[in-house]
């Protein structure tokens, strides 16, 4: 049983390993910014 759960465990990790590195690589998916102007008026009195 402590064999099982020491395999469990360290496949675990593992999986979590290659998430976090899988992560590390496609985790940057921000949108690009671009510049976008709108006019705006303004009322002076």
């Amino acid at each position: 049983m402590r064999k099982f759960l020491f395999r469990l465990l360290a496949i675990l990790i593992l999986l979590g390993l290659i998430g976090f590195i899988g992560f590390a690589y496609v985790g940057d998916l921000s949108p690009e910014r671009t510049e976008q102007r709108v006019p705006a008026t303004i009322e002076l009195k």
